[in-house]
């Protein structure tokens, strides 16, 4: 719709990508602290034991952002650049 309305792609891409990237961010934030505890029980069960350190959880996390980001960028590009008249047709 935004395109009919004279969107232009980079705005569409940016739109698109900034929403995804805000829920896997929120989901970070989430997921970080439960599986730091998990993470924590399970290592101590081992005679030697480490702690888990937070680089761990921000390279996975910027990994799943880069990984994220890449995916819908492109998908949104691809879709940005499609004539909208085809997509409003088969509505």
């Amino acid at each position: 719709v935004r395109k009919v309305l004279g969107a232009s792609v980079t705005g569409v891409v940016l739109l698109l990508s900034k929403e995804f990237s805000l829920w896997v961010l929120i989901a970070n934030a989430l997921a970080w602290p439960a599986s730091y505890l998990w993470l924590h029980q399970w290592l101590q069960r081992f005679a030697y034991r480490a702690e888990p350190g937070i680089g761990l959880f921000l390279f996975s996390g910027l990994a799943v952002l880069s990984i994220t980001i890449l995916t819908v960028s492109s998908l949104a590009f691809r879709a940005a650049l499609a004539n909208p008249v085809d997509s409003l047709r088969y509505e």
